[in-house]
């Protein structure tokens, strides 16, 4: 059986996935100061953060249509995946969906939407999850079972420069205002089982909040694969890489740059660690 995994374009893949050809990004847009964006291989992540700064707007992101979603699923594999961004979080997962409802008005396939209930290099590893069960000769079934099993045991975490951009574009509904700034409050924030983003703690100083993620990060680890993205601070997530490895051992360690929508969410200086 042949296979094929879409994921949206706030999940980073790998230079190796990439080059499997049995990944496809369905690419986000950006809008800011003035400029659309695609999401794609041409996003200049440099380039992207100065128009940020220099912008008195917040930046607005659209999804991928289901008109997209529905050109993905028109191919030759038998078995079909598409892992979006949390569905409380984006509109991706729904575009999916009716992506595969436009499909299936024609055509008969396997098709299966993930809602990862997280983000960027939580995405990346619901990608890989696949991968590796459509390689152990799974059925398509039982691949479903076993990620969306997966899905409900991963936990996402992050510490980022500032929360604006998440707050102007209403992702932060339902948390108590974080109106700390001036004393250099960062806080620990992490995804709940529902996708939905939740404050884990907080501490004076980045650094003291990545450790304090990492105390969080190591709670509740077996054996698993630690996945951390960056926007514009690789030393950054070495540290963190460093900080987390001496306090327990992983199966494999993924550090990817952030691309679009993680960057633009992220914001300079961001980090997101899933495990």
């Amino acid at each position: 059986m042949s296979y094929k995994i879409i994921v949206d374009s706030c999940g980073e893949l790998t230079e190796d996935m990439k080059a499997s050809g049995y990944f496809e990004t369905a690419s986000l847009e950006i809008d800011v100061a003035g400029r659309h964006i695609i999401d794609d291989e041409s996003f200049d992540q440099a380039g992207f953060l100065k128009l940020v700064a220099s912008s008195p707007e917040c930046p607005k992101s659209s999804c991928p249509s289901p008109e997209r979603y529905m050109q993905g699923y028109c191919c030759d594999a038998d078995h079909v995946y598409a892992v979006t961004l949390s569905a409380e979080l984006s509109g991706s997962y729904n575009s999916a969906m009716l992506g595969k409802n436009l499909y299936q008005e024609h055509g008969e396939k396997d098709i299966y939407v993930f809602n990862s209930r997280s983000a960027s290099v939580g995405e990346t590893l619901i990608a890989m999850k696949i991968a590796e069960c459509e390689e152990k000769g799974m059925e398509f079934q039982d691949i479903v079972d076993e990620v969306e099993a997966y899905i409900a045991q991963q936990d996402t975490y992050f510490v980022l420069e500032t929360l604006e951009t998440l707050r102007k574009n209403g992702r932060l509904t339902g948390l108590k205002a974080i109106v700390a700034t001036a004393l250099n409050i960062k806080p620990v924030m992490g995804a709940t089982a529902d996708g939905v983003i939740k404050q884990l703690g907080q501490a004076r100083g980045v650094k003291k909040a990545l450790m304090k993620m990492a105390d969080h990060v190591v709670e509740n680890l077996k054996n698993k694969i630690l996945a951390i993205s960056h926007c514009n601070c690789p030393d950054r997530a070495e540290y963190v890489k460093e900080m987390l490895m001496a306090k327990a051992q992983f199966r494999d360690v993924v550090i990817l740059d952030t691309a679009g929508i993680s960057s633009m969410y992220a914001s300079d200086g961001g980090i997101i660690v899933v495990v």
